[in-house]
């Protein structure tokens, strides 16, 4: 990839153009044009129909909400119309789609697909790009860059609420290189596209494994076992125990400090409240307690015991103090990454026996009878470490993916704005 750009430190030669209320600098092969001069089209508004249960046999039906923040479809949720709907309102290949309403307004979806069977709906509108006129590809870029970006900001924010017409979008300025050179940018930032996906699929695959081999281990076991059913289990295996969680477990219940114990200088410990500081394994605090009530020590499991998030778990990275929406479980004779994982496993039980008037919780007493699984040690630790290393794996992919889109964020910048140059021969 680097044998493709150059930076061009002088910018010799570079013209001025003004771009909304600034002015950049662009090459003097570049230009300024409207999205208007690049569509075959003046804005199609969708079909203003209601979407029916997804069905292969009839056409999809893409809407906002299908559409993510990359550019790219969504493939959960699904939703189709019917035949007759869809009559006028189908995609082809080039067709560029933009959101023209709400939070998600400027969200855009380049269809690049010859034979998709989909129509879109009424809050998307669809402009037929022109390829003699602008690579569709890197038209699709442009409308994930900063500069497309700070455009939505202002159009958006002289409204009461976030809309933009047809007309809006038809007076979108993109700054316009020749043609070899948009196709030449595009090839560059799909290669990072292509590298991105293939990190999702890679994420995808490992949480499905990993929540596959959950169900596995924990109703067969990871040995050979005889099995037979056993209340709030379904299936087990027939030589683990069944223990209540304080048998083989402390529980700590969380209690909220007085507020004005809370700061954000990092006086005292972490501090966590509730279920929406957790992470994919660990929470993040931005809070700390100079006197603390409760206190979880590191690597205890902390469940959430209130809201709407009953039963979710993460694992305490460093001593903490935490509050009432929360306790602390520490292992006491059984291998502690063995019960987060049998815990997160729980989830949807500990869910269904959760109570209240104004939100679910649930009890000290709830939490501390729980049944939970006790295979042998060894057993124990044989289902821990191969569940341990299936989320170091996703951790690291989702690493590697943030690296991508930082660097696609990066590329972006500089070649959609002619500060690093392509060479096209």
């Amino acid at each position: 990839m680097s044998e493709a750009v150059e930076q061009s430190d002088l910018r010799e030669g570079y013209q001025e153009v003004k771009l909304g209320p600034k002015l950049v600098k662009i090459p003097p092969e570049w230009d300024v044009r409207k999205l208007d001069e690049l569509t075959k089209n003046s804005g199609n508004y969708g079909a203003n129909v209601s979407a029916v249960e997804y069905d292969p046999e009839k056409p999809r039906y893409i809407r906002i909400t299908d559409i993510g923040d990359d550019g790219f479809l969504k493939d959960n949720d699904r939703k189709s119309i019917t035949r007759d709907d869809a009559e006028g309102y189908y995609l082809s290949a080039g067709d560029l789609l933009f959101a023209r309403t709400g939070a998600t307004a400027g969200k855009s979806y380049l269809c690049r697909e010859d034979n998709i069977d989909a129509a879109y709906a009424g809050y998307l509108i669809r402009f037929e790009l022109d390829e003699s006129q602008a690579d569709p590809d890197f038209l699709a870029l442009y409308v994930q860059s900063k500069l497309y970006h700070d455009w939505v900001d202002r159009i958006t924010r002289h409204g009461a609420q976030q809309n933009i017409n047809a007309s809006e979008y038809r007076s979108l300025d993109v700054l316009y290189p020749p043609l070899p050179e948009q196709r030449r940018i595009a090839d560059i930032l799909s290669t990072v596209d292509e590298q991105i996906q293939q990190t999702d699929e890679i994420i995808e695959r490992t949480e499905e494994l990993r929540f596959g081999l959950m169900t596995e281990f924990f109703h067969t076991g990871y040995n050979d076992h005889p099995l037979t059913d056993a209340p709030t289990f379904g299936q087990v295996p027939a030589d683990w125990d069944i223990r209540e969680l304080a048998e083989v477990a402390e529980v700590k219940m969380g209690s909220s400090p007085k507020s004005k114990h809370y700061n954000e200088q990092g006086d005292g410990l972490p501090f966590y409240q509730a279920n929406n500081e957790f992470g994919y394994r660990n929470p993040t605090n931005d809070r700390w307690c100079s006197e603390p009530k409760k206190i979880a020590e590191e690597g205890d499991t902390l469940v959430t015991i209130r809201g709407t998030y009953v039963g979710q778990v993460n694992v305490a990275n460093e001593r903490c103090c935490i509050g009432r929406g929360l306790a602390a479980v520490n292992a006491r004779g059984i291998d502690q990454e063995y019960l987060h994982h049998h815990l997160a496993h729980r989830e949807r039980y500990v869910k269904s026996i959760a109570s209240g008037s104004t939100f679910d919780s649930i009890n000290s007493s709830e939490l501390e009878t729980l049944s939970v699984l006790i295979p042998p040690r060894d057993e124990q630790e044989k289902i821990a470490s191969c569940l341990r290393e299936l989320q170091e794996k996703y951790l690291k992919e989702m690493n590697h993916k943030k690296g991508l889109q930082e660097l696609k964020r990066g590329l972006m910048q500089d070649l959609l704005t002619g500060t690093v140059r392509v060479n096209t021969d």
